[in-house]
């Protein structure tokens, strides 16, 4: 997988996964990790954006897309080193992060158990701690009774508001075809790894350059969760977007623009 704009699956201790590369082999490596329910695409306007500059590794998560989908439960660990497996197949040693929601979760694990191979970070629309465990007991049991198409009206609207629902149909309709593809074995499997994840102490020992993404409308990780990670590494910047969950598809002109910048400065 050396080259340019390649989409391709490759297989890690005897499990496949989903990874396309874009950008010059040369450039910084950029990787970008998904939400929950969620697969690479999320990332496409972005990666028009950013592979330019860079060389932007995105992969299917776990229990994801075009990924191994494994029995679960899954755990945080395990979905860190996940990555580092991958980076490691492709012959990476550092990269930048970008991870949004779970992606910015799995970033927060390696910044803190693999923190030489990330260069600077972006946790976007994050949290490192997710309760009550009754909320995700209860979205693991909706998708176990009814599939995604149980779970998927209660997702978008997390994800994106009302106005933005309106106004961009086509985008809906795109995200909501994108949760639907998701297993939902898989879904249940990650909503685990969130419920029980606790990062809260771990992320202060976190020193390396980082930049935090706040959604204004936030129901899921709210303002406060990422005023908590803000706080909690130390020299961390911070960046509040008029936004709901899903910041890099809500307002992709300023977080593309805000990463490019972010990730230039070192």
């Amino acid at each position: 997988m050396g080259r340019a704009d390649m989409s391709d699956t490759i297989t890690v201790q005897g499990e496949t996964f989903r990874v396309r590369v874009d950008g010059p082999d040369a450039a910084p490596a950029l990787m970008l990790c998904n939400s929950l329910s969620s697969d690479l695409s999320m990332w496409d306007v972005q990666v028009q954006e950013l592979a330019g500059h860079f060389r932007v590794i995105r992969y299917d998560g776990r229990g994801h897309g075009g990924s191994v989908l494994s029995p679960g439960p899954y755990t945080m660990d395990q979905l860190g080193q996940d990555a580092v497996a991958i980076l490691d197949a492709l012959g990476i040693r550092r990269t930048h992060w970008c991870g949004v929601s779970l992606g910015g979760m799995v970033g927060m694990w390696m910044l803190t158990h693999a923190r030489e191979r990330i260069g600077r970070a972006v946790l976007a629309n994050t949290a490192a701690h997710m309760g009550p465990p009754d909320l995700w007991n209860g979205r693991i049991a909706m998708a176990r009774e009814g599939g995604m198409e149980a779970v998927v009206d209660g997702t978008v609207t997390r994800w994106f508001p009302a106005a933005f629902r309106e106004r961009e149909p086509d985008t809906i309709a795109r995200m909501r075809a994108m949760i639907l593809r998701t297993p939902p074995q898989g879904f249940q499997a990650c909503c685990v790894a969130i419920r029980d994840m606790d990062q809260r102490e771990t992320i202060r020992t976190i020193d390396t350059p980082t930049l935090v993404i706040i959604g204004s409308q936030d129901p899921a990780t709210t303002p406060a969760d990422g005023e908590l990670i803000h706080a909690r590494i130390r020299g961390s910047q911070k960046l509040v977007l008029d936004a709901a969950h899903i910041s890099n598809v809500e307002q992709p002109a300023a977080f593309s623009g805000a990463l490019r910048q972010f990730l230039h400065e070192g």
